[in-house]
């Protein structure tokens, strides 16, 4: 009964085992493409996230953020969506890999900076990707951040309660 149930177990792990060293495999082709210097570098910045972006033209859309694959450091569909959005929109899913490093900030700053990275290399790649990325705000660096604290103030906004008495 014990062994049946072992075999199960190591059926189900068996394909995420395989996918494991298929994503091991692309980050390594990815690094020795970025050694070798074949790519376009370029940088992102949102809040205080930096992410410093590298691609390289000649891919299989492999993508790396910090030395792990983009899944496993973005774990929500909406952080992903928003990394790939750049790719899908000129068509460059598959053509291109893409190391990015980031540090700083939130999860999502880091996000919104590879996204702004990605779209800076792909504009470097080619100059036609402008005029669509710019019309979907790719291109734009968001400008907001945290406010900083003023004297006499408990925020950078709110004052200390008002009592009358």
């Amino acid at each position: 009964m014990a062994t049946e149930e072992v075999k199960k177990a190591k059926a189900v792990k068996a394909p995420r085992a395989k996918k494991a060293k298929e994503t091991e495999a692309q980050m390594e082709e990815v690094a020795t493409a970025i050694k070798g210097g074949s790519y376009v570098a370029a940088l992102g910045r949102r809040k205080t996230s930096i992410a410093r972006v590298r691609v390289v033209k000649n891919g299989k859309g492999a993508i790396s953020v910090n030395g792990k694959p983009m899944d496993q450091y973005f774990t929500t569909y909406e952080l992903r969506g928003m990394v790939l959005s750049p790719l899908k929109t000129t068509g460059q899913e598959t053509a291109i890999d893409v190391s990015a490093s980031v540090e700083g900030g939130g999860i999502r700053g880091q996000a919104e900076a590879v996204r702004l990275g990605v779209s800076r290399a792909l504009i470097e790649i080619n100059p036609a990707f402008r005029k669509t990325l710019k019309k979907l705000g790719f291109l734009t660096r968001d400008p907001r951040s945290k406010e900083r604290k003023k004297p006499g103030l408990k925020k950078a906004r709110r004052s200390p309660q008002w009592s009358k008495r």
